[in-house]
C-alpha cells in the first residue's frame, strides 16, 4: 500500500471491508490478490501460463480465509477457474496447508555402494505403531534467504553427521497438491558412508534421528516396504535409473 493511501484496514486481515478493524484477535479473514499475499484491493484474475497450446488456463481468486496459524497455516480459498469445455466454473471452496518449500537429499556412497538413510518418528504414521519410525532421506525447510543447496548441506550434517562432497539435483515436485502448496527440491549427494553412524538431530526441535546405512541391494528390496515415504521412494528409484551415469560423473571426486 502506498504512503498516500488513507483507507483503514483490520490489523489482523488487512481487509478494508472488515467491520472490526481492531486487534489481531478480532478477525481471521484476509482477502488476497496472490496466493498467500495480503492486499487491500479487490482480487484481480490470476492468469497462468498455459501448459498446452489449446488450453486457456486462468484462475479468479475471490477470497482467502486464514483458518489456523500454528506450525502449519491452513487457508480456505474461494475461487473460480477456467473449464476444459470453456467458460468459468462456479465458485468453489478449497482448503490448503501452506508451507515453506523444503529440500531433501539422498545420501549415496558410490565407493561402498551404500545409502545413508535416517530413522525417526513421524506423526503422520501414528496409527502404524512401531512402523511410525520411518526410514527416510534427510531434509529440511528452506528458510528465508536460503538456497535449496545450502539446506541440503546443512541438513546432511545436522541429521546424519555427513559432509557432502558432491550434489546432484534430481528435480522439484509438489508433495500433495490436492491439500498443500509444499514443494520439495530433491537431490542426491555423495558421502562417505563409513563415517555415518549414531544419533543426531536438534533436541530443541524434538528431533531424535538414527542413522541407517544400507547396502544398495538391501535398500532396493526395502522399497514400498520399510522405505515408504515419497521423497525416499522417488530419489532411490531415480538413482536406480541414473546410477551408472552418476558414478561416471563423480569419478575422481573424493569423499
Amino acid at each position: 500500500m502506498g504512503s498516500g493511501t488513507a483507507r483503514k484496514t483490520c490489523k489482523k486481515c488487512w481487509n478494508p471491508r472488515c467491520k472490526t478493524r481492531q486487534t489481531q484477535t478480532d478477525c481471521g479473514k484476509s482477502v488476497v490478490s496472490n496466493l498467500g499475499r495480503n492486499s487491500t484491493r479487490p482480487s484481480p484474475p490470476l492468469t497462468l501460463v498455459p501448459r498446452y497450446p489449446s488450453m486457456d488456463q486462468s484462475i479468479e481468486l475471490l477470497e482467502c480465509e486464514t483458518c489456523y496459524a500454528g506450525f502449519f497455516h491452513l487457508n480456505r480459498y474461494r475461487l473460480r477457474h477456467r473449464l476444459f469445455a470453456g467458460g468459468m466454473s462456479p465458485i468453489i471452496v478449497r482448503e490448503r496447508l501452506e508451507r515453506l518449500e523444503a529440500a531433501s537429499v539422498l545420501l549415496y556412497d558410490p565407493d561402498q555402494e551404500a545409502l545413508v538413510l535416517i530413522e525417526q518418528f513421524r506423526i503422520g504414521a501414528l496409527e502404524s505403531g512401531s512402523r511410525a519410525w520411518l526410514w527416510e532421506i534427510i531434509g529440511g525447510l528452506i528458510e528465508a534467504g536460503e538456497t535449496p543447496e545450502a539446506v541440503a548441506h546443512r541438513e546432511s550434517w545436522e541429521e546424519a553427521g555427513c559432509v557432502l562432497s558432491a550434489l546432484e539435483k534430481i528435480g522439484v515436485f509438489y508433495v500433495s497438491p490436492g491439500t498443500t502448496s509444499e514443494r520439495i527440491h530433491l537431490y542426491c549427494g555423495r558421502v562417505d558412508s563409513r563415517r555415518a553412524s549414531g544419533i543426531h538431530g536438534l533436541s530443541g526441535e524434538g528431533e531424535d534421528i538414527r542413522v541407517v546405512v544400507l547396502p544398495w541391494q538391501e535398500a532396493m528390496s526395502a522399497l514400498f516396504n520399510r522405505i515408504d515415504s515419497t521423497s525416499a521412494l522417488l530419489a532411490i528409484q531415480w538413482l536406480a535409473l541414473n546410477r551408472e551415469v552418476l558414478q561416471a560423473k563423480w569419478r575422481g571426486v573424493s569423499s
